[in-house]
């Protein structure tokens, strides 16, 4: 690349801020930034870095990156995992963590998480524990990563008692989402990315939302709404976790959706030939809106707008598009229970009162849940 290339990205960028006092931080999005990555990086100060990738996206952009940090003068080491969310283990931790040590990372350095959410929860939780807490950057390499989980500070594994359940808060020095690595993506990452996008428009933005239904093929082509989309994810989610850190709060919003799509994907054992999170995700939504219609809380309309346009960009909306089905209402209760725990008999939802006004609904009896869900599965709803 040529050295007018490599200062375009930085020209076009669109800078989100995180102002999290002494754990602010900056969220870069645009074309080309991982060509920029070592002059960022280098510029927060490290010596070293131990670059955390997946053996998917490593082979691409792992000694390129690497490359572009020695050059700015950083050591570097890089650890590849297997891909798949059989990852993030307590194995995989151990491995990562023994790594970052062996390659000699201090607390001054960085750990640097290359790839999806997979790669930036489990790099993110080892630079918690290391040393007790080192520094660590994010470069999100799928449409969900840029938009949801590399923003926000959430690190972890997941345990044989449920996904995420081990783990820490951690926020990163730095975010690069690089846009143009989405052009490689199948289009099915894209879609299922492109679940959570919508998502901050429903929570709480309906102009965004109005933006999604008219945009949406430019995301997905790759043009400058691509660019818009991210950033504005991204603010949406910083808005949010300025407001609550540790999930004390609101950040229980941007849970819009989960609990029905966690729990289709606990009954599908994770496994992504059948469903993959931002799928389980979409139904959650159209699910959340169709809950809270069936609840009198929001029009009809708004649930089949939401519907309409998940569907327009190829996502699923329905239990019956799950691959190899989805078991029966009480499997999908016992599912949704480990998520969310019952208590006195109530399950805590995310609901809406129409497109862009959601709420926290901590009192939702079981049996209003499964009297949803069997209406769900009737054979004559199309």
């Amino acid at each position: 690349m040529n050295g007018a290339a490599a200062r375009m990205p930085e020209a076009s960028a669109i800078t989100v801020p995180v102002p999290l006092g002494d754990r602010a931080y900056d969220i870069h999005v645009g074309r080309g930034l991982l060509g920029e990555a070592g002059r960022r990086i280098a510029a927060l100060g490290a010596r070293a870095a131990a670059i955390v990738t997946d053996e998917n996206v490593g082979p691409l952009y792992a000694a390129a990156l690497a490359a572009s940090l020695e050059q700015n003068g950083l050591r570097t080491a890089t650890i590849a995992l297997p891909p798949g969310e059989a990852t993030k283990s307590y194995a995989s931790l151990e491995r990562v963590c023994d790594a970052v040590l062996a390659a000699k990372i201090e607390r001054g350095d960085l750990v640097v998480a290359l790839g999806g959410g997979v790669v930036g929860d489990l790099a993110g939780f080892a630079a918690a524990v290391v040393r007790r807490g080192v520094r660590f950057v994010q470069i999100p390499t799928t449409l969900l990563s840029q938009v949801d989980s590399s923003v926000g500070g959430k690190t972890g594994i997941n345990s044989r008692h449920g996904k995420n359940l081990v783990g820490a808060f951690h926020q990163p020095s730095l975010v690069l989402a690089d846009t143009g690595l989405l052009d490689s993506l199948p289009l099915r990452e894209m879609r299922a990315g492109y679940a959570e996008v919508v998502k901050y428009g429903l929570i709480d933005d309906p102009a965004f939302f109005d933006w999604c239904e008219k945009n949406w093929r430019g995301v997905f082509a790759g043009g400058p709404e691509r660019d818009e989309a991210v950033a504005q994810s991204c603010r949406s989610k910083a808005a949010v976790v300025v407001r609550d850190e540790r999930e004390d709060g609101d950040r229980a919003l941007l849970n819009l959706g989960h609990t029905f799509g966690h729990a289709l994907e606990r009954i599908t054992r994770y496994d992504s030939a059948r469903l993959v999170h931002g799928e389980g995700v979409a139904i959650g939504l159209a699910q959340a809106f169709r809950f809270s219609a069936a609840l009198g809380l929001c029009d009809e309309a708004d649930a089949r707008r939401v519907e309409a346009h998940l569907a327009a960009v190829g996502l699923p909306t329905r239990l019956s598009q799950v691959p190899g089905g989805y078991g029966t209402v009480d499997d999908i209760l016992e599912a949704m229970a480990q998520d969310k725990k019952v208590k006195g008999g109530a399950l805590t939802f995310i609901l809406v009162r129409g497109i862009g006004q959601s709420f926290i609904a901590r009192d939702v009896p079981v049996d209003r849940v499964r009297a949803f869900l069997q209406d769900e599965i009737t054979p004559s709803r199309p």
